[in-house]
């Protein structure tokens, strides 16, 4: 694994502090939606890891959120900025087993890297169902994308300002599906195991310190021990997932 450079070609608010930056540059090493990159952002010695949102031959899209100084700092890269970046880490989501009709859960900035598995899944002829997550309407993310890919889109919203009032395992039980993948928080993640019908993979959002599992730092316990998420995840089977030992 080595770093490379990839340029800045769009780094735009798409909505609230949820920006977009699209990269272009070799990226013939993602391989998979649900993979991520770690990006080294100038004045910070620990990279960010970010996951992929979608990506083509050259090209590659970002979808991240403000949440400290270092995404912050990110903001601020101009369109021509070249960013020093570790690529295709992580396994991805495995579609071997999505069946015909497989569900999507994305909780708040966990739903860009299932738009990539939406994709991929509509190129092998599936009917993926769309469900999301967010806490209010102006935090809604990629739906008329999502509808746009011909995917079942259905929105739950905290506040109840639009699509179902609550949370994304309101609406699980009205849904016919033959899978389940799902990206968010580990709260949401925990909910979305427990009202499954179906098997499925789980995408962890953690802490990473070098993003290729030297640290050990984003390890969680799984039925066969150890896993560390950077390299053994980000997705894991939710059958396996130790629950009880997760904060």
């Amino acid at each position: 694994m080595r770093p490379t450079t990839l340029t800045i070609r769009e780094n735009v608010p798409l909505t609230g502090d949820v920006y977009r930056m699209i990269l272009t540059g070799d990226t013939g090493e993602i391989r998979r939606p649900g993979q991520f990159l770690n990006l080294l952002v100038p004045g910070f010695v620990l990279r960010r890891p970010i996951s992929v949102c979608d990506w083509r031959e050259g090209e590659v899209t970002l979808l991240y959120k403000v949440v400290g100084g270092g995404t912050e700092a990110m903001t601020k890269l101009p369109a021509g900025f070249g960013i020093d970046t570790l690529m295709g880490l992580g396994n991805g989501f495995d579609t071997a087993k999505s069946g015909d009709r497989p569900l999507l859960v994305g909780g708040g900035v966990g739903t860009p890297p299932l738009y990539g598995l939406c994709r991929v899944l509509r190129e092998e002829d599936k009917k993926p169902i769309v469900l999301l997550g967010f806490r209010s309407k102006g935090d809604i993310l990629l739906e008329k994308e999502f509808a746009a890919l011909g995917a079942e889109v259905h929105i739950a919203t905290e506040d109840g300002s639009a699509g179902t009032k609550g949370f994304v395992t309101q609406v699980m039980p009205e849904l016919a599906y033959t899978y389940l993948y799902a990206c968010g928080p580990l709260p949401m993640l925990r909910a979305v195991d427990g009202a499954a019908k179906t098997g499925g993979q789980l995408s962890f959002e953690e802490r990473m310190g070098c993003g290729f599992g030297a640290c050990m730092g984003c390890s969680i316990m799984t039925k066969s021990g150890s896993k560390r998420v950077c390299a053994d995840g980000p997705v894991l089977e939710r059958e396996e997932i130790l629950w009880q030992t997760q904060g």
